[in-house]
């Protein structure tokens, strides 16, 4: 485990839809946390969670007391008498630590509503720059309301644009088939989606407002 002064790449694992592709990422970083069911995804695939947060009401108490003892750090809360999501107590916890970059995976599933949350949670790093973003089996989700270099990626055959605030103005971009030059989105519409990465770097750049940016397969 990183003391709060080390730690660097920072991964939470939340317990939506994960799978092997998942261990790639996981084995990347340098602290993982792990939100509620997260944490036993990892120990059933050997790797030991730095942080195991949440009320741990996904999983058995068998399994509790598993996650309790095998993890480095414990923090159970009560599955009533609490304000946040176990994800989001995981992304505090994950900010305290001061990360250079932040993976979220596990993030999104069968629950529209948290996945949704967890989408809304780029936009609480973007004041702090520190690059973050939402993994899945089919998709990297990044936000930005400044400057965005994505790399392409063989993996992934398109990006998307979507205002992530009301309003996004001044999107210009560079290494893309349908290029733009200070242009406007607005939430719902859809000009921004499905476009294609030529280069192996594009660049993406706004002058004002929050855009959600989804690289995903086909």
């Amino acid at each position: 485990m990183q003391s709060e002064h080390t730690a660097k790449h920072i991964i939470i694992v939340s317990g939506g839809n994960l799978g092997e592709w998942a261990l790639n990422e996981i084995r990347q970083a340098e602290v993982t946390i792990a939100a509620d069911s997260g944490a036993l995804f990892l120990l059933r695939h050997g790797i030991t969670p730095d942080y195991a947060v949440g009320d741990f009401d996904s999983v058995s108490p068998e399994d509790k007391q598993w996650i309790a003892k095998n993890s480095r750090s414990y923090q159970a809360y009560d599955p009533i008498d609490k304000d946040y999501t176990d994800t989001e107590l995981a992304f505090q916890l994950a900010l305290k630590l001061q990360p250079s970059r932040l993976v979220l995976i596990g993030v999104t599933g069968t629950r529209f509503d948290h996945t949704l949350a967890n989408v809304h949670l780029l936009a609480r790093v973007l004041p702090l720059q520190i690059p973050c973003c939402i993994v899945n089996s089919c998709n990297r989700i990044y936000a930005t309301d400044q400057e965005l270099v994505i790399h392409k990626q063989p993996e992934y055959d398109y990006c998307s644009l979507l205002p992530l605030s009301e309003k996004v103005e001044g999107i210009t971009l560079q290494g893309f088939q349908y290029p733009l030059s200070n242009a406007q989105l607005t939430i719902g519409q859809s000009l921004g989606i499905s476009n294609v990465l030529l280069d192996d770097e594009g660049v993406i750049m706004i002058k004002s407002g929050m855009l959600l940016v989804v690289m995903s397969k086909a």
